[in-house]
């Protein structure tokens, strides 16, 4: 922050001077030479605006597909792992559990498609790396069949809605004790009901109490605007609601 205050305060303090040096030089070459150091120091001030950019740019491209090389990362390591799990049964000839093990796996592909087919870039990418950005809560997100928020929200709703929906899930890391050595679970179920999308957070260790200091802590913390409604979901006292009006 400090060097970015740097460059726009010398550009200003040089016209500061040059100003001064006018009033008392009043002298046509001095006024040419005035108005070119001027589109000298703003042209270069932009160009070291537009640097700082590019840089910023770059290191956020950087960062982003370092978190999707990981995430890939943990995808194909559980692959892996249930892929082993399944040759194990079969080479030990227990074809009886290939059945629970092909299950499971179909399960957890119907669920990736579903995150999948959202419709909303940011929130498919922080529900497919959420395990390598958080490792403090386990999240199991249960959506409705079909359910795409691109074409049922207006953008503007869409991202208050992801906005709500990662803030909650930041909320809920911070609310209520789980027991030694084991990750806390929240439930989240998207669905569509009537002319609604609506999330459900279920947060299985969270008491009434903690339920009560998270609304309040959304009250006082978080604005949505007018898109994004919270509320306690009945008749769980350990709930969330969130509600968002459909755009079509």
């Amino acid at each position: 922050m400090k060097h970015r205050l740097m460059m726009p305060g010398a550009a200003v303090l040089l016209s500061v001077a040059l100003l001064v040096l006018m009033y008392f030089l009043r002298s046509p070459v001095f006024y040419a030479l005035l108005g070119l150091c001027l589109l000298l120091v703003f042209a270069g001030y932009i160009i070291v605006e537009q640097r700082k950019a590019a840089e910023e740019r770059k290191q956020l491209l950087e960062s982003v597909q370092r978190m999707a090389a990981a995430t890939l990362g943990h995808h194909r390591h559980d692959w892996m792992n249930e892929l082993q799990i399944l040759y194990g049964y079969i080479q030990l000839g227990k074809y009886d559990k290939l059945k629970d093990c092909v299950e499971r796996i179909k399960e957890r592909m119907a669920a990736d498609s579903k995150i999948s087919r959202l419709g909303i870039p940011s929130l498919v990418f922080y529900l497919y790396s959420f395990r390598e950005m958080n490792g403090s809560i386990q999240l199991d997100v249960q959506i409705q069949e079909d359910l795409t928020l691109g074409e049922a929200l207006a953008p503007q709703d869409a991202e208050q809605f992801t906005e709500a929906i990662m803030e909650t899930i930041r909320l809920y890391q911070y609310t209520g004790r789980s027991s030694w050595g084991e990750l806390p679970k929240l439930r989240l179920e998207l669905s569509r009901l009537g002319g609604e999308i609506v999330a459900v957070f279920e947060r299985e260790d969270c008491t009434a109490a903690d339920s009560d200091t998270l609304l309040q802590r959304y009250l006082e913390e978080w604005k949505y605007g007018n898109a994004v409604t919270v509320e306690l979901a009945d008749p769980a006292p350990n709930s969330l609601r969130l509600r968002v009006a459909c755009a079509n």
